[in-house]
This record gives structure tokens, C-alpha cells and sequence, in this order.
């Protein structure tokens, strides 16, 4: 089930900060990860429990893997040098993909629901919202990467968090919001609380099932979703408070 489009009928600003944070995502993904080539990049500025948890800047040296699903096995670039401050990373990981797939899908769900967020947050209370929702995704991955004793080694990267974030505000804000949905080979037409509601239960029940090997597995930070999600619940109102339209 995968959204193409939602009801902006009562929308009064231009959403130009969602647009900038479209355009930041691609240009990063584009400029600096080389399309996704530039290895040095991405395993300097990926977010790193360990290194969020001790402070210290860890580089390692690339080795070979096996995928457990494939069987097949290939050589994993190691950790990089990152040369500003560990912390840094929560934010510019946040801006980072995996790959050309990993970017569209993000890019497809932050286009369909970012711009009603910041309709009503306004502007500025909607890039902190943004930022900050991201930030404590990455930290609930890294939390539970380490409460499940998981590799705290694997790298995290992706707007996911963030963008888990608006699905959180918006599904308190729009309940009832339809949203159009691509089902099979039609689409259909939801309210937000089940589309939305639909996507968090998979990551939820997902998340629940990797807490006996850690939080990611097959490249997907489930922790990041879920905590990003609650994270937007939480505080879009607290956002929201005051603001006069």
C-alpha cells in the first residue's frame, strides 16, 4: 500500500521549507554521496551508536559479509574518519540514503505529507519539528541497538526518522484526512488513521521482532521509525500551541 496523494484543499501557505528539505535530501544524496558511490562520505557521516553512546570517533577497516538471505557475500567499506563532532551526525545522517530506492520512497512520503504540517506549524516551528523528530529517532535506534545488545558497529543513514515524525503529527492532527492509496493494481481512498495507522502497525510489529538480533536488520532501522513516530504524536502539539493563523 503506497500514497501518491492526500487532500490539500484547505492549504494557505506555499510549503517552502518542505520543498528546501526535498531539495537538501537529493542535492546530499546527488552532491556528496556520489549517487550513492561516494563510500568515504557516507560511512563518515552515517550516525554510529557506538560512537553517540562513547563520544568517540571510531573508524574500522572494511571486511567481507554475508548476507544472510542471498547467501552471497561482499566487501563492506569500514568506518570512516568523521572530522567534526560525533553528535553531528544525528542531523546529517538525517539527510543521507542508502540508495536511489531509499531516497524516492522518503522523498514520495515527506512530498505527500510534509506540506500540510507545515500548513499548520508554520515555517519555522515546522523545520524544528522536523529536525527535532529525526534527531530522537536516531537516538531511539541507537538506544535500542544497545538495550538488545545488537551491533552498535552498523551505520544508520535516511530521513525515515524525520519523516516518521510528520506521519506521527499528521495522523493526530488529519484523522480523518483521505488520503489516496495505490492497493493491487487501483487505488483507494482512506482516512489518514488507517493508511497511516497501517504503515506504523508494520513497523511496530517489525521492530518487535528483530528485539532478539537488535534494531536493524536487512538495512531497515525499525527503532528509528517507531521512535520518530512517537516522537511526532507527542509534539505536534506542543508545536502547535499558541500559533496564530
Amino acid at each position: 500500500m503506497i500514497p501518491i496523494a492526500d487532500d490539500n484543499s484547505d492549504r494557505t501557505l506555499t510549503p517552502v521549507v518542505n520543498y528546501l528539505l526535498l531539495a537538501a535530501n537529493i542535492a546530499v544524496f546527488v552532491l556528496l554521496q556520489g549517487m550513492g558511490t561516494n563510500d568515504r562520505f557516507t560511512y563518515a557521516f552515517s550516525t554510529v551508536p557506538m560512537e553517540i553512546v562513547t563520544g568517540k570517533d571510531v573508524v574500522t577497516p572494511a571486511h567481507r559479509v554475508v548476507d544472510p538471505v542471498s547467501g552471497q557475500s561482499f566487501v563492506q567499506p569500514g568506518l570512516q574518519p568523521t572530522p567534526v563532532s560525533v553528535y553531528l551526525t544525528l542531523l546529517v545522517s538525517m539527510f543521507m540514503h542508502g540508495g536511489l530506492d531509499h531516497l524516492a520512497g522518503n522523498m514520495l512520503y515527506l512530498w505527500i505529507f510534509g506540506d500540510n504540517i507545515e500548513n499548520v506549524l508554520g515555517h519555522g516551528r515546522y523545520l524544528v519539528f522536523y529536525l527535532v523528530c529525526g534527531v530522537l529517532a536516531s537516538l531511539a535506534h541507537v538506544f535500542t541497538t544497545v538495550a538488545t545488545e545488537g551491533n552498535p558497529l552498523v551505520p544508520s543513514l535516511g530521513a525515515s526518522g524525520a519523516i516518521s515524525g510528520v506521519l506521527g503529527g499528521y495522523m493526530l492532527l488529519f484523522p480523518g484526512r483521505r488520503v489516496r492509496v495505490l492497493m493491487g493494481l487501483g487505488t483507494a481512498d482512506l482516512p489518514a488513521w488507517v493508511s497511516i495507522g497501517m504503515w506504523f502497525l508494520f513497523q511496530l510489529v517489525a521492530g518487535v521482532g528483530l528485539l532478539g538480533g537488535g534494531s536493524q536488520a536487512g538495512g531497515v532501522a525499525y527503532a528509528a521509525h517507531v521512535g520518530g513516530f512517537v516522537a511526532g504524536l507527542i509534539l505536534v502539539r506542543m508545536f502547535d500551541a499558541g500559533r496564530t493563523r
